[in-house]
């Protein structure tokens, strides 16, 4: 990387453009320092042979609170980043039939519940170890225990096999996860409580997790059978008109729109409501130009969700905890491989599923951030285990491509 002065001098441009007229443009400067820092870091990784996305994790931490120098807004920055996780699952569902959904099943379903159980439990030993209470290990294990939306379809795509059985695998293996995930969150105030020492009150449990429940189950529904009919045929309308920028901006809406309405009416998350848009939008024969149109603001987006990882990142944690980074990166990138690996070899999978599948789970991202938030809300966790948990993010996003090359001299 290049020191981080030149990086600010290239980006000084950016920011002030961005507040040139006077007026409040966060968002703008957001848009522009982030990307500015993306684009530099990006060009450099890759100019000396490295995976871009570590040059747009670089680019994070030189914007973030944590260092010196320009700093962009931190709560902007990770609203930007999650339109990229929906464009990303939008596109993802694009290309994934319910048939394809359904065929993995099998290993997706089990696999992922039982490594969440496996890697729920390495995080709770950590904890244990280092003197937290049963909630906060409970609670940090989970968020060690789930895979990054973005960095997962990145390490797909890079290899090219988004499209291939293993990647459907890994993509169905991904969706339980997200539905666990949002089951846990659900379930959590409830049971702070008792994980503080408290009475659980059992009858606002199952409400709480039933009602959850039915409002996926609604969603889906809703999805397979209004959504089904009703978008392929809106996008065929919009075609009709030969209008690109309508074309590109009804892709855009149904993308966005279905997320924020999914989580907003359904509780459902907004990666797994734009994951099951694209799906029926997959019914039209446009879901391949949708997916085309859509590709510049997916590649943009993405980045800046790793800058936004990258601004979470205090270099501290790394000179006042070594041991415990180490620990907790030992517990994403080897723990969870191995617990993977060994998921799917029992599950009558092939050595070179098993290691594909094992590989591109091998990181932590959005959902990991949104328990450790909640669990620091609920009191239920120290705040080192913020620092710790984007750490081990940072690192294991770092590290995820050369994990994936590694196994293939083992295929």
């Amino acid at each position: 990387m290049i020191p981080r002065l030149l990086l600010t001098l290239l980006a000084l441009p950016l920011a002030a453009f961005a507040s040139a007229d006077g007026h409040d443009a966060a968002l703008i400067e957001t848009l522009a320092i982030g990307l500015g820092f993306a684009f530099v870091g990006g060009f450099i990784a890759f100019r000396i042979g490295l995976p871009p996305l570590l040059g747009y994790l670089m680019a994070g931490v030189a914007v973030g609170p944590f260092t010196p120098g320009l700093i962009v807004d931190a709560s902007l920055a990770p609203q930007l980043a999650e339109i990229g996780v929906i464009l990303l699952m939008f596109g993802v569902g694009l290309h994934f039939s319910i048939r394809d959904l359904m065929r993995v099943r099998g290993i997706a379903i089990p696999g992922a519940i039982a490594q969440i159980v496996v890697a729920t439990l390495m995080g709770m030993g950590l904890a244990e170890y280092w003197g937290w209470s049963l909630g906060a290990g409970l609670v940090f294990g989970l968020a060690l225990s789930v895979a990054s939306t973005v960095v997962l379809l990145r390490a797909l795509e890079a290899r090219g096999m988004l499209h291939s059985e293993d990647g459907q695998i890994a993509v169905g293996w991904l969706i339980v996860e997200d539905l666990v995930m949002v089951l846990a969150l659900v379930m959590l105030p409830a049971l702070a409580g008792p994980l503080r020492g408290e009475a659980l009150d059992l009858d606002a449990l199952l409400r709480s997790l039933g009602l959850t429940l039915a409002m996926i189950a609604l969603f889906v529904v809703l999805m397979l059978v209004v959504g089904r009919r009703v978008f392929p045929w809106l996008l065929a309308q919009v075609e009709k008109s030969g209008s690109r920028e309508l074309f590109t901006l009804a892709a855009v809406t149904l993308s966005l729109g279905v997320a924020f309405l999914s989580a907003e009416a359904f509780g459902v998350s907004f990666a797994l409501g734009a994951f099951f848009a694209g799906i029926v939008v997959n019914e039209s024969d446009l879901s391949h130009r949708a997916a085309d149109e859509l590709r510049p603001f997916q590649d943009s987006f993405a980045a800046l969700f790793f800058v936004s990882v990258g601004m979470l990142f205090d270099p501290a944690i790394l000179i006042t905890a070594p041991l415990s980074v180490l620990g907790v990166v030992a517990v994403i990138v080897i723990g969870k491989s191995l617990a993977a690996y060994a998921i799917v070899r029992l599950l009558g999978w092939s050595n070179g599923t098993a290691l594909n599948v094992s590989a591109a789970l091998a990181q932590i991202g959005e959902f990991s951030f949104i328990l450790i938030g909640l669990g620091l809300t609920l009191g239920l966790l120290p705040p080192q285990a913020q620092a710790l948990a984007v750490a081990g993010a940072l690192i294991s996003i770092a590290v995820n491509p050369m994990v994936l090359r590694f196994t293939v001299r083992f295929r």
